[in-house]
């Protein structure tokens, strides 16, 4: 990984021409969802929690849900503007391509590294998960626009993904358990083909759900669709077009995007777990619809506004920025301090983390509030950690 220290003040979103500079309202988005992204990760009691911050048990859908499809969808436009601008410095293509199997390779490992932390057992070490869901599909995407930058290719093999997702899970017979929809409910938990293969290529001691995985390998099929989106939005936002009609224009996809997927979860539930197609088309609508919200609260408004191009940022902007400049780096810290706070013992079968939330119920007696409170304060210890060590000193860590 390597720092950089450019300052924030690089965003320019009056222009937007077919070479747009960075758009501060990208960094917000991402700041919420990695922000929000802790704070479900980290409930004092995640069985006690509110609705909201929970991912729904099966089918259905919650804000939690959002999440990291969000963080896909962000991964999918981020590389278009990235690698886009290092071909306009004169990059070769075989050079891109390297840096983005280097990339894939360090977000993988770091993958490993939160999955593991901090005992490392072979036998237990799970191969999936967040990290490495987004490594391999920034690395198809990634790979997909170098080999051919056009937008009709993108929309027809996000098509197929998500088609090919469904009949594989509709039709295929699931050995042992029969055909969906014939022996089997079409989503049965236990009995569905994505959860075949994962037991099949791990024991249950490397899955998280010990009977399947909910970053497993077949399902990241829609999953790569998912970042499709993102890469058909940041070429949209790369067209010369004006600020405003691609906002509109987003808005526009992201309310039929939420519609297809309602329709489409009438025969292909919404399931997080499994990221059906109906999950990627209904959970891209909202992401649609946030990145037009701040696209207008941030770039739209400032270019109203009349500020200079390299104008200083918003201060209200900063509790987003934090994580949004640094966002790989603050997931891994969240994720190693919870396993460090999970594994200090403040007494034999008390760690620091129930103690902790026990100590918060004690003053206010209502769980699920009790669990939003433990939760605010890791997000904030967090933010501290990151705003101090990085954002301060305009270090940006990049991989």
């Amino acid at each position: 990984m390597t720092a950089a220290s450019t300052p924030l003040a690089d965003y320019n979103p009056a222009r937007t021409q077919a070479k747009p500079t960075r758009m501060l309202s990208l960094d917000l988005l991402r700041g919420l969802t990695i922000g929000f992204m802790i704070l479900v990760n980290d409930n004092g009691d995640g069985r006690l929690a509110y609705w909201s911050l929970k991912h729904s048990e099966w089918n259905g859908f919650t804000p939690t849900d959002l999440v990291f499809p969000t963080f896909l969808f962000l991964v999918g436009i981020s590389t278009v503007l990235s690698t886009a601008s290092r071909i306009e410095k004169g990059a070769s293509r075989r050079s891109l391509f390297l840096h983005v199997l280097r990339r894939a390779i360090i977000l993988y490992l770091l993958g490993l590294v939160v999955n593991s932390f901090p005992f490392f057992h072979l036998h237990t070490m799970r191969f999936y998960g967040v990290l490495p869901r987004i490594a391999i599909c920034y690395l198809i995407v990634a790979t997909l626009y170098l080999l051919n930058p056009g937008w009709r290719s993108k929309v027809v093999l996000m098509c197929a993904a998500l088609v090919g997702y469904w009949a594989l899970m509709r039709f295929v017979p699931v050995p042992g358990f029969g055909t969906p929809t014939h022996q089997i409910p079409m989503l049965d938990p236990y009995a569905n083909l994505t959860a075949w293969i994962d037991r099949h290529i791990f024991s249950a001691s490397h899955l998280y759900m010990k009977t399947r995985d909910p970053e497993g390998l077949l399902s990241s099929l829609p999953a790569v669709a998912t970042t499709l989106m993102g890469l058909l939005t940041g070429l949209w936002l790369r067209t010369s077009h004006s600020l405003g009609y691609k906002v509109r224009a987003i808005a526009i996809a992201g309310v039929s995007s939420l519609l297809l997927g309602g329709l489409w979860s009438l025969s292909f539930p919404i399931n997080k777990r499994l990221w059906t197609s109906s999950f990627v088309l209904y959970a891209g609508g909202w992401s649609l619809l946030l990145l037009a919200f701040f696209i207008w609260a941030a770039d739209m408004r400032r270019r109203k506004e009349g500020e200079p191009e390299r104008g200083r940022t918003p201060r209200s902007a900063m509790l987003l920025l934090v994580f949004g400049t640094n966002a790989i780096f603050a997931y891994v810290l969240s994720e190693l301090l919870a396993s460090t706070v999970g594994t200090i013992h403040v007494r034999p079968g008390l760690n620091l983390q129930h103690w902790c939330y026990r100590s918060i119920l004690a003053v206010v007696p209502n769980p699920a509030f009790a669990s939003l409170l433990y939760s605010l304060g890791f997000v904030a210890v967090c933010w501290l950690i990151v705003y101090v060590l990085l954002y301060r000193r305009r270090i940006f860590i990049k991989i």
